[in-house]
């Protein structure tokens, strides 16, 4: 299986990496991780990594502007992306051939070969295991942006999909040289107004008769408090996590660009991915997200996401 990948990168000259749009660290991570690698064992090879761009992790990489032309006779690369409508750059269909690399449910086949293990903790961590497993080089750049998205994505090693080999991924990882106290100062170290923000979060949440909680930030509420959607949808979401009785939590920001409602739901204990799915999205049994059509529709979703912890509590099992 490994091979078959070996072989499409020895044989094209030019490779492009996409992801998904509004990249979390996985994503990203992934992304700059095979690209280094890539570049580092042929050199001469013209490789890009494209996408929408997100500050918060610019200390990893940055992304590439490439002209159309580059993708005649480009491998393309999809890493950590379920589902086509979900890429970022829809130019990765001019490439000449397509492999798909994610570790999420699945929902939808793509592209001309593919690799899916919904055994990973992390799309990074399977991409460190292809480059490992293919014997490309390990830069140092590489492994910072790859254990990026290890720890990411595994919550810092406290998610259940956290196993004894992310461990020792993390670990050959950390044989070079890069510095873990720049990755955690960049992850999680906030300025004080972001501190402020987080506190204003934690005082916002609701919870559902059955302690599901939530957050409702509309696009007025983006404006009065002067912050952008990324901002909130997927870094406000855990100022909800660890808190003894709330099992199930998530995030309702405005999307106005794109005129959605996008849900980001978490969980300590069920499986929020079928109700994810139920609503036109997907992810992991821990992690998922969707986008919806209007804060009606997540009200929705709130009293199915209540109905799961009921059929759990009364012993029904779950699919």
């Amino acid at each position: 299986m490994f091979n078959k990948v070996l072989k499409a990168i020895r044989e094209h000259e030019t490779i492009i990496i996409h992801r998904h749009s509004r990249p979390d660290g996985d994503a990203l991570g992934s992304q700059i991780g095979l690209k280094e690698a890539i570049k580092a064992t042929y050199p001469r090879k013209r490789v890009y990594a494209v996408g929408d761009k997100l500050d918060r992790y610019r200390f990893i990489g940055e992304m590439d502007n490439i002209e159309d032309h580059l993708y005649k006779e480009a491998l393309v690369f999809i890493l950590d992306t379920s589902e086509t409508f979900m890429i970022s750059d829809d130019r990765y269909k001019l490439g000449k051939y397509i492999i798909k690399i994610d570790h999420h449910i699945y929902k939808e086949s793509y592209g001309d070969f593919a690799i899916v293990d919904t055994d990973y903790e992390s799309c990074a961590g399977l991409v460190a295991d292809i480059i490992f497993k293919m014997k490309l080089k390990m830069t140092d750049v590489a492994a910072k942006a790859l254990y990026t998205g290890l720890v990411t994505d595994s919550g810092r090693f406290r998610y259940e999909s956290t196993t004894t080999r992310t461990f020792l991924t993390a670990a050959k990882l950390l044989e070079t040289k890069f510095s873990v106290a720049d990755v955690y100062n960049n992850l999680y170290s906030d300025d004080l107004e972001m501190v402020r923000l987080r506190a204003n979060f934690v005082l916002r949440f609701q919870l559902t008769k059955n302690n599901v909680a939530f957050i409702k930030t509309t696009t007025e509420d983006l404006k009065q408090m002067g912050i952008d959607f990324y901002s909130v949808s997927r870094t406000m979401v855990n100022t909800m996590a660890g808190i003894k009785g709330i099992d199930i939590w998530v995030n309702f920001t405005e999307d106005e660009e794109n005129n959605v409602v996008v849900a980001e739901i978490r969980s300590s204990k069920y499986n929020i991915n079928v109700i994810a799915t139920k609503y036109g999205g997907g992810g992991h049994k821990g992690a998922s997200g969707a986008s919806l059509k209007s804060f009606e529709e997540a009200d929705m979703m709130l009293e199915d996401l209540d109905k799961l912890m009921i059929e759990d509590n009364n012993g029904k099992k779950r699919n």
